[in-house]
This record gives C-alpha cells, structure tokens and sequence, in this order.
C-alpha cells in the first residue's frame, strides 16, 4: 500500500448529524483571519473539501470539520466546516462534534463538570461549554454567532407552488426559513428524500433573486439553505433543514435553530430567558435560550445558547493512492439528489 496523502478523523454523530473531525493530515489553511481562510477554499483550492466530501471516501449524509491554529486570541481552536456544496463558516452541530472530539481524545483537557472550549469561526468566537462526567462529554452548549431576520415575510414566485413565504435570516450562514405546509407535505423520515430535493430546488430559485452578506464578515455571503419548519401543538418547533445536491440534515440544526430564533423575537413571539426546543427529522431535539440582543450592522440581533448531545462512533484513516483515477471524488444524482452534477 502506497499513499500520497493520509488524513485522520474523529468520527462523531450529533443528534444523527454526523461530523468527522479532521486530527491529522492537515497543518492549516492560508489566511490571516478564520474568513480568510473559508475563502481561501472556497475561491483559491477546493481540493480538500472535494476528496474528503465526495464519494469513494464520503457519501451525503454528514461534514468534514476541520480544525485549524486559531486567529483570534483567547480562542483555543479555529473550526470550518466542509460539506458537499462548498466549505461554510459556522455549523452549530459540527461544532458540538469538535468540542466532543477535541475533550474525549484528550486534544485539550477535560478540566471539571463544565470544561469550555473557544472555537474561532469566520463568524467570530463561538464558546462552547461541554457537561462532563467520567471522561465523557454529556452535553454540548454554545454561545452562538448573533443571529438576525434579514428580510421577514418575503415571497417569491414558483412554477411548482405558486406563491411561497419565507423569512431570510442569519443564524451562522444565511438561511431561508419555510413553512412546509406551503409546499404540502410534513416532515416525517419517509418524505426525507423529497423534502430534499423539493429544498434544493427552493434554495437555487430564492438564491437567484437574493444577493446577501453579513453586514460585518463579507467572506460571509449568500443563502446557503432551505430549512423547512412546522409549529408542533406542544410548542416544539419541528425543523428539516436541506442541503445541497439533496440531503437533509440529521439534526435540529444549530445555526438554523439559532436563526428560528431571531424570527421568533423579530416577530414578537419570544423575550429574553424563553427557550424554544427543536425536533429533526429523526427526534432528536436542541435547546435554544435566548440571553439576549445586540445590533449587528443595521440589523437587531439576538444572542442565543443552544444545547445538544454527540457520541463518537469510530476513528478513521483516510487515504489517497497516487494512482486513484478520483482523487477528487465524485457524486452521482442515485443517491446524492437530482441537483448532482457529477465528478
């Protein structure tokens, strides 16, 4: 066996969501700054993000977390998270993976009950507080990017549904909030490779006519998901968020629970100290809390802390063979979605 390139991961489930935590193989991304360093695989090399994402060595479900030296002093790690479509600056599920890989193989110190750890993210300092107990990460609270509405109450027109309502926010990547009555279906494990690609579709269609950035990172800039939303009787809100070519998310979904929450105080239905629980897909639920506001730009922002659980699962060696003829993988539209363009 001959291998060109060897990468080491973590592998861990939030909530279902998987993220395998880059350990090794990787020293650092050029960049001065965590934004520098998002554009830099974004705009200058994409190689990593596609031969770790893509298929032989990937498939759709999950992200690649990738961990770096931090830029910003007083943070203990810098974080960008990869994923099929592109890299992202904030995810609220692939952090709790890194903070729980980072504590239970002994990266930093489990130091008492509450251990923190600092994760510099494009979208600045993200604080997470880990719940241990006998070595084991039990619980995973981050103090999270502020999250904004954007535009509330928008409406865009669609060939397939008329006319459809959404809210777009920020909650650590921008986001396009909708109610899934509007496109007729719930959100239920079986309608999960519909509801995918039916998000997609919305995503690519919003995305055209919305040109964002957030007020005070640009490297932070356009909508990024679909995230499907239903008010549950018991004041649960139950969430799909989907994700490009077609996916959707295992989890509550941190950041876009984060941005539910924006919505919520935007529109008057929260205040300070309420906390909003969010069901996925398959019934794993966050907690959000709302601590507080704050101005980001124009935009009147909320301060949030929201609340999950991970597990490590397996440890992996990940690696390239100088004669692969896919050295950078592929995806094919069978299993990653009808917006699947191929190697």
């Amino acid at each position: 066996m001959r291998w060109s390139r060897v990468i080491q991961t973590v592998d861990v489930h939030c909530e279902g969501e998987i993220g395998r935590v880059i350990v090794g193989g990787v020293l650092d991304i050029p960049g001065n700054t965590m934004g520098e360093k998002l554009a830099h695989l974004n705009e200058v090399d994409d190689s990593l993000r596609r031969f770790l994402c893509s298929e032989p060595r990937s498939g759709p479900a999950g992200s690649f977390v990738l961990l770096t030296p931090a830029c910003t002093p007083g943070a203990d790690v810098g974080m960008i998270v990869l994923q099929p479509d592109q890299a992202h600056a904030m995810s609220g599920s692939n952090a709790m993976c890194a903070i729980t890989a980072i504590l239970e193989t002994g990266m930093l110190p489990i130091s008492g009950e509450k251990t923190l750890v600092t994760l510099d993210t494009a979208v600045g300092l993200v604080r997470g507080t880990a719940t241990c107990r006998d070595g084991k990460v039990e619980c995973v609270s981050l103090d999270m990017p502020a999250a904004f509405v954007a535009k509330a109450r928008q409406v865009i027109n669609t060939p397939r549904w008329g006319q459809v309502t959404y809210d777009l926010c920020f909650g650590g990547v921008f986001y396009a909030l909708v109610d899934v009555d509007q496109i007729g279906m719930d959100i239920l494990p079986e309608n999960a490779r519909e509801l995918a690609t039916l998000g997609v579709e919305l995503r690519e269609l919003i995305a055209a006519e919305t040109d964002i950035a957030h007020p005070l990172v640009p490297d932070v800039r356009g909508l990024a998901y679909v995230m499907f939303r239903k008010q549950l009787d018991n004041g649960v809100l139950q969430t799909c968020t989907t994700l490009r070519p077609g996916r959707a998310d295992r989890s509550p979904c941190g950041t876009g629970s984060n941005a539910s929450m924006a919505v919520r105080y935007a529109s008057g239905q929260a205040k300070i100290g309420d906390v909003l629980t969010t069901r996925s897909i398959i019934g794993g639920e966050f907690e959000t809390r709302l601590l507080g506001t704050e101005e980001v730009g124009s935009y009147d922002a909320v301060l949030t802390t929201i609340s999950g659980r991970c597990w490590i699962y397996a440890m992996t060696q990940i690696g390239l063979d100088p004669t692969d003829p896919f050295p950078q993988g592929f995806i094919l539209s069978d299993t990653w979605g009808g917006s699947a363009t191929g190697a």
